[in-house]
């Protein structure tokens, strides 16, 4: 049997007998189908919550990582495929060892390793990391061991409730690009995202829910629901405000609000609209190197009913644009001495770690570290980022404009 026979026997093989495994058992089906490969010891390590570490999964313990390996993302030959998103070959004496990354889509789940016999190629490898990472994803929701496995810290209920309802944090397609990040990862109170994607058309949301607990959290997953179900009906974004507003009122009255922007890409032509709920603007990062926020006149709060009327904003992005939507916490964590994080540092950051080449979600890795580092550790209030990037009608990402941005552009319903 050759190379290609043997790596078609232990794909089919692993996609036939993944139909009826758990979590807990992947690492078993993947070594035992990778050595029909011609692989051996293949072990899948995946990142917990903050993609701090990777935990290297073995079916053993109610983590599912009882007995296993565990790397710095920070400093390591994984932690390095891991945020580079690129194969790498073993260290000395490991010259037939490579790592992968495991990807769902675009979001990354960890990596894989695996010793190669001399006739396979690291592209091999790259497609059993393909179809592991389907397997995680499908069998990581029906498994607490997956969940404690991701967990470094005890997560609050609102942080429960949060992680839940979110979307991936990643998603990428020949349009567009998304990325988020949250934290405190494990204490959020009421900061959400969401973002959807339907042929040409993609929506942006991002939610503060006022406090800092359980209600919060409840107040921001149903503000996110009832935007998703508005929006599923084929609402425009003013509708789908005033919609979600009534709804919010009718299951709280006005015992909290929350903030929000909702956002409208047409990705064949870069339109982008959005409106304004008493949220800090969204930021346009155009050419790698100009930073301006988009203002348009904000309405009231959703929930406070103050009958302020939604104005939509209306800008037409270049290729290469970068839309940042993000919650008060990432701009007002303070250090020891009271200085805010700011919104030029914030800027700033992505617009230097966008010219070092690093991708997106990567980006925002380190982004939230900074923040972190910034309060000492600790944040006071959630922090939320949505980074959207327009590659363009003709994904020409080498153009790059020499002007800043236009004036905004806003229509009044």
């Amino acid at each position: 049997m050759n190379a290609s026979e043997r790596m078609l026997k232990g794909l089919t093989g692993m996609l036939r007998e993944g139909h009826l495994v758990g979590f807990d058992q992947l690492a078993d089906l993947v070594a035992r189908h990778a050595r029909v490969a011609g692989m051996s010891d293949a072990r899948i390590f995946l990142t917990d919550l903050r993609e701090q570490v990777l935990r290297e999964v073995t079916g053993r313990g109610a983590d599912a990582a009882e007995g296993g390996e565990t790397f710095s993302v920070e400093g390591t030959l994984p932690g390095r495929v891991f945020t580079a998103n690129r194969r790498q070959r073993g260290g000395a004496g490991e010259d037939r060892r490579w790592w992968v990354p495991v990807l769902d889509g675009t979001e990354r789940l960890g990596v894989l390793r695996a010793d190669l016999p001399e006739d396979s190629a690291p592209e091999e490898l790259e497609a059993v990391a393909s179809l592991v990472g389907m397997l995680v994803v499908t069998k990581r929701q029906s498994s607490d061991a997956a969940a404690r496995l991701s967990r470094t810290e005890t997560m609050n209920v609102a942080a429960e409730l949060q992680w839940n309802l979110m979307p991936p944090r990643a998603f990428a397609n020949r349009h567009v690009v998304i990325s988020a990040a949250m934290e405190p990862a494990y204490e959020l109170g009421g900061d959400a995202f969401d973002y959807a994607v339907a042929g040409d058309h993609v929506h942006l949301g991002i939610f503060d829910a006022m406090g800092h607990d359980s209600h919060a959290g409840l107040a921001a997953n149903l503000a996110v629901a009832a935007c998703r179900n508005q929006r599923r009906q084929g609402a425009d974004l003013v509708t789908v405000g005033e919609h979600t507003e009534e709804i919010l009122v009718r299951h709280f009255g006005h015992d909290t609000y929350v903030t929000a922007i909702l956002a409208d890409l047409d990705a064949a032509t870069g339109q982008l609209s959005w409106i304004n709920r008493g949220h800090p603007p969204p930021v346009l990062i155009r050419a790698g190197r100009w930073a301006a926020p988009l203002h348009c006149p904000p309405a009231h709060p959703l929930g406070t009913q103050l009958g302020i009327a939604a104005t939509l904003g209306r800008e037409q992005l270049e290729p290469g644009d970068r839309i940042l939507l993000y919650t008060d916490g990432v701009i007002e964590a303070r250090d020891a001495r009271g200085q805010e994080f700011g919104l030029h540092r914030f800027t700033d950051f992505i617009i230097r770690h966008h010219a070092d080449g690093l991708p997106v979600p990567e980006t925002l890795r380190r982004l939230m570290r900074a923040v972190l580092s910034h309060h000492s550790g600790r944040l006071s209030d959630d922090a939320t980022v949505v980074c959207l990037e327009w590659h363009g009608a003709s994904r020409n990402r080498e153009l790059r404009p020499t002007a800043p941005p236009a004036d905004t552009e806003y229509d009044t319903p």
